[in-house]
């Protein structure tokens, strides 16, 4: 892998090797559009939600009570709450200006609870609680230290060394010197800490942290935590991560603890760990994957199913596995370069990402169905949901991880867009936006990208400042877009076909250039994999990165989700405000004392033709209590058994 030299230092993820070169958040700004949006909202309301919510439910006043020696009688939340305090950190740090003084006041309630070694954490450690690691299999403090560093690397890298970036860099100290060689030979049940401690290594130089984080990679597979009804595979203790083939267990510990392998890898030039965790995303990819980029089909233990077992209805695709998802493939995207990564992480934005938080930010989907049978009850606003499964969004969660990963990741979104390397610049998503950055010889290049995607297909690139030497743009084109027509029109109006991947453009550019690139977006059907048993007989709309599903809020008469029957010899066409319309119909209501009948006297429901209204999957449940489906059951066609 060749030398990266990092010129942005506000970078989530900043790899000293690798194929590609990200660009910060100083490089890159959203000006508008559909992530504009959700980042204003995030920036406004959510974070204040967060932060609120946690010191209600006593989060936040647990450093305080830990500080004061009364932690075991006050201490409120689950044994990882503490996590919470440190990403809603984190997504303020990637904010900037505008929130150092939350983050100086709540990086003041978590400093006098520190140890003097460094250890840190409300639910361990003091009189009346269990001793110090000693749960590793389910007490996440090494989880919880880790999202502590990722907090204090966002501060220094954003706003320059202050107090939270100490107080990281003490505990990731810590962390070295108990689990190091000659201290506790194991591993937390909950990855994490891995890709926290390469960051602090590339953030500081520390070579110490990433000899740390390589140790954690390599310790797990070995059974070196407590066998439990799941199995190791929950944790992924089962089988080393350089022979595993594929992502399986818990989903979010096993997409985190893939993400600190890329990592590791990159950083120790370890090709043969990096071809590993390709092979296992490829997998998992191929069949352990929603339509909607979702992981994760098993609601009793949040874990990946076997292969092609993706039940619509039974889909858990944990938000949190959304977010592990999309840092694992930007982080395999930075080491290889190849466009599919943007892919997922694409799709897994729109569609999981930004299902979760409603339009105001302020209640949010822990788990994301496919299928919704029942209209759901709305939540109360003013107490903590205690399920993760809910038919509307909830404010705030018994187990809150999916808020606080939702806020930081719309946070550091802008440097998810662009890349550099040798030869120029690359665009992996699209969004209302502005670069400046420098090409590898220092010169500068200035883009101004102009469009209404995923709305509309086009995507307008304007050079601002170019040097005055031939570089190359590169543009993906999305795989969505195979079997339909994608053009890239140069500076001079000459187009031509690409396909998907990478569209690139070698020239010397001028100030006022505008390179386009024409995406089809108009509405498809889908159909699954025929092993994905749970999905025979059905179709789904997809319109660009953009999945689609029919509410019942769209259906007349009452009518459920379910009632719908779709015709997919017609193509479904674009609607008004962003939906899409498909011609089928509404079976009607058919009750009996036996839900089983011989093929050669089954009669299907009497269907009434009309139109099915569907809007992206993304808004589902804006309007309050409804049904919903991704996948629709099709039309049958009328048939005679054969008879022998």
């Amino acid at each position: 892998m060749r030398e990266n030299t990092a010129r942005s230092l506000v970078l989530p993820v900043a790899p000293t090797r690798g194929r590609l070169r990200p660009l910060g958040l100083d490089e890159v700004r959203i000006t508008g559009g559909f992530w504009a949006r959700r980042r204003h909202v995030n920036a406004t309301a959510t974070l204040a939600h967060c932060r609120d919510w946690m010191e209600r439910e006593g989060w936040t006043g647990n450093f305080r009570a830990a500080a004061k020696g009364r932690i075991d009688r006050d201490r409120r939340g689950r044994e990882f709450a503490d996590s919470e305090v440190y990403k809603l950190l984190e997504a303020m740090a990637w904010e900037g200006a505008a929130y150092d003084e939350d983050v100086a006041a709540l990086t003041g309630t978590i400093s006098p609870a520190q140890h003097p070694d460094g250890y840190l954490n409300t639910a361990f450690g003091r009189p009346g609680q269990p001793p110090r690691y000693s749960d590793l299999e389910w007490g996440h403090e090494l989880y919880c230290h880790g999202h502590l560093v990722q907090a204090g690397v966002a501060q220094a890298r954003s706003r320059g060394e202050g107090e939270l970036a100490r107080i990281a860099r003490r505990a990731a100290d810590h962390v070295c010197d108990t689990f190091g060689p000659g201290g506790i030979q194991g591993v937390c049940g909950h990855p994490e800490i891995e890709t926290a401690l390469v960051e602090l290594a590339r953030l500081t130089g520390e070579q110490r942290y990433l000899d740390q984080a390589a140790l954690f990679v390599e310790r797990r597979g070995h059974g070196t935590l407590a066998d439990i009804e799941f199995g190791r595979a929950y944790y992924q203790d089962d089988v080393p991560v350089r022979r595993a083939e594929v992502l399986r267990g818990h989903a979010v510990r096993a997409l985190y603890l893939t993400a600190g392998a890329v990592d590791v890898a990159v950083e120790t030039g370890d090709d043969a760990l990096l071809a590993a965790t390709v092979r296992q995303w490829e997998a998992t990819v191929a069949r352990r994957t929603y339509l909607t980029g979702g992981m994760g089909s098993h609601h009793r233990d949040e874990s990946f199913g076997d292969d092609f077992v993706l039940p619509p209805d039974r889909a858990y695709s944990e938000t949190c596995a959304g977010v592990a998802s999309v840092m694992l493939a930007w982080r395999l995207l930075l080491a290889t370069g190849e466009p599919r990564f943007a892919d997922l992480a694409e799709r897994t934005l729109f569609n999981v990402i930004a299902t979760s938080p409603a339009e105001d930010g302020r209640s949010f989907f822990y788990a994301n169905t496919l299928h919704r049978r029942h209209r759901g009850v709305a939540p109360p606003t003013d107490r903590v949901s205690p399920r993760a499964d809910s038919g509307l969004r909830a404010p705030w969660f018994a187990v809150s991880c999916c808020p606080t990963n939702v806020a930081r990741t719309l946070a550091q979104l802008p440097a998810y867009l662009a890349t550099t390397d040798g030869d120029g610049v690359q665009l992996h998503q699209y969004a209302d936006a502005e670069l400046s950055t420098s090409l590898a010889d220092g010169q500068g290049v200035a883009l101004r990208v102009r469009t209404d995607y995923p709305s509309g297909g086009t995507v307008t690139v304007r050079i601002g400042r170019s040097p005055a030497r031939p570089w190359t743009l590169s543009l993906r084109v999305p795989g969505w877009t195979a079997g339909a027509t994608a053009r890239l029109v140069d500076p001079d109006g000459k187009q031509r076909t690409v396909t998907p991947g990478t569209a690139q453009l070698t020239r010397t550019f001028r100030p006022g250039d505008e390179i386009r690139l024409e995406l089809p977006v108009a509405p498809r059907w889908i159909r699954a994999d025929p092993r994905v048993d749970a999905a025979r007989g059905t179709v789904a709309v997809q319109r660009g990165p953009l999945v689609y599903c029919a509410e019942s809020t769209d259906l007349p008469g009452g009518h459920e989700a379910d009632a719908i029957r779709v015709d997919p010899s017609t193509a479904p066409q674009d609607g008004p405000g962003g939906s899409v319309v498909a011609e089928g119909g509404l079976a009607g209501p058919r009750d009996t004392t036996w839900p089983y009948q011989p093929l050669d006297q089954a009669t299907a429901p009497a269907t009434a033709r009309t139109a099915i209204t569907l809007v992206p999957y993304h808004s589902w449940a804006n309007r309050g209590p409804s049904t919903m489906r991704v996948w629709l059951p099709t039309t049958p066609p009328p048939t005679t058994p054969t008879r022998r």
